[in-house]
């Protein structure tokens, strides 16, 4: 009895270790490759979280009406091994992001690069893939 209990309980903390990676998605389900934005606003808030942090700004739209965004970035691991910190975007600064969009037709966009206002470009560790701008500064 002991012994089916000890290999129940065993069994519940594998299948609960492995729930973020069941959650995780891949791009393709989420962005559109072929779909490019450019969003040049301000930053109002960064997420550091796994398994992506998230970057939101306003940016004004073609008719100049602000429009709130949010844009998925890669794992923080991935941003710090990259030259990121926690201290690399905060809200307040203006940024240009360059990324793809969501297929839901939300204002939400996977960014592959993030240009702070100084012209430093900073590599945002896409998940778009090896077909996409990883690596590219």
């Amino acid at each position: 009895m002991k012994l089916n209990l000890g290999i129940a309980v065993a069994g519940a903390a594998l299948l609960l270790g492995a729930l973020p990676v069941m959650a995780h998605h891949s791009f393709a389900a989420e962005f559109d490759a072929n779909k490019k934005v450019d969003l040049k606003g301000t930053v109002t808030k960064v997420e550091w979280l796994n398994p992506h942090i998230w970057i939101y700004l306003e940016a004004k739209d073609e008719n100049g009406k602000v429009t709130q965004w949010q844009c998925e970035g890669g794992a923080p691991n991935s941003l710090v091994r990259n030259g990121w910190t926690r201290e690399s975007l905060k809200a307040g600064d203006t940024i240009t992001i360059q990324g793809s969009l969501a297929k839901d037709a939300t204002n939400t966009c996977n960014a592959s690069q993030v240009r702070l206002a100084d012209g430093k470009r900073l590599f945002a560790a896409s998940s778009e893939g090896e077909g996409g701008s990883k690596g590219k500064q």
